[in-house]
């Protein structure tokens, strides 16, 4: 897909981070954007914003949690703008209390994060891809996986599982839609460090799914680092001109950083060699690529 103005696109998570960076880079282009966010105003607000900027825009509520609101989504953004070209299955939460044992995580979190994470993909392929295929015109869809979808170690589990799970999925649609001849490209994105609020999804767990006592701690390792880590992170601007990048040129695999190679290339070894790994810490790895970025802005 080279071609975007007059097309539309449907970014889910757009009210904030990768998703509003998409929004405003893809808007750039001539596309109109529907602008799906679980946070009605922060949608609006950017909706508004893109629009007195002279882009065509559309804000939509919508938990990705809910294959229903995933469906109404498709449908309203078929009805109003006649066709979709671009899907960024984009949202995603990260539970707090990351940095402890695989076995301390409440049944809350592993549900949170499947919902969102894994299932938010799953119920997008589903209420989308056959409507693009019916089309039958170019159209591209990026799923926002993560590294932590493609290392692993101890750190941060029920995120990196469904985040696993993510990129799992979109190599099945790449291969589907290969297999089918389809004029669809497909695009995994895999982010190291960016400067968003992630870290902060707390602000929209649901409230059934809140553990007894509240939402985990994190770590005071974590707590201290915290600022520095996410200031110096790349910029969800950076990200969005990437994903362009890539859809432009039918990427499956885009990852932001090549910081962590070295840690997934140690995996797969271990895989094909049938060795026991030796995993880094994901909090090290992350602080690394902190360090790396932060040395070649200087």
């Amino acid at each position: 897909m080279i071609d975007f103005d007059g097309k539309t696109a449907v970014i889910t998570g757009a009210g904030s981070g990768m998703g509003e960076a998409m929004a405003w880079r893809f808007a750039r282009e001539g596309m109109k954007i529907v602008v799906a966010d679980i946070d009605a105003a922060a949608a609006k607000r950017v909706s508004d914003a893109l629009q007195a900027a002279g882009h065509r825009a559309l804000p939509v509520r919508c938990d990705v949690a809910s294959p229903e609101e995933v469906e109404a989504l498709a449908v309203t953004s078929f009805e109003t703008f006649g066709s979709v070209d671009l899907l960024c299955n984009n949202a995603g939460i990260v539970p707090s209390g990351r940095f402890r044992p695989v076995w301390e995580y409440p049944l809350e979190d592993w549900k949170w994060s499947f919902d969102v994470n894994m299932m938010g993909v799953a119920h997008g392929l589903r209420s989308f891809v056959p409507r693009m295929l019916a089309q039958g015109t170019e159209g591209h869809i990026v799923t926002t996986a993560s590294v932590a979808g493609l290392v692993s170690g101890s750190g941060s589990a029920v995120y990196s599982a469904a985040k696993f799970a993510a990129v799992r999925i979109t190599e099945a649609l790449y291969a589907s839609l290969q297999e089918l001849g389809a004029p669809i490209g497909v695009t995994v994105l895999c982010p190291g460090l960016v400067n968003t609020k992630i870290y902060q999804s707390e602000r929209n767990r649901p409230q059934e799914l809140r553990p007894d006592g509240g939402a985990a701690e994190e770590t005071e390792e974590l707590k201290a680092i915290a600022a520095n880590l996410y200031a110096g992170a790349i910029s969800p601007a950076d990200v969005a001109e990437q994903v362009i990048g890539a859809v432009r040129a039918n990427q499956l695999y885009l990852l932001t950083t090549d910081k962590f190679d070295e840690a997934i290339e140690t995996r797969m070894r271990a895989i094909l060699d049938r060795a026991n790994p030796t995993f880094a810490g994901l909090l090290e790895l992350t602080k690394r690529d902190l360090r790396d970025e932060g040395e070649k802005a200087a």
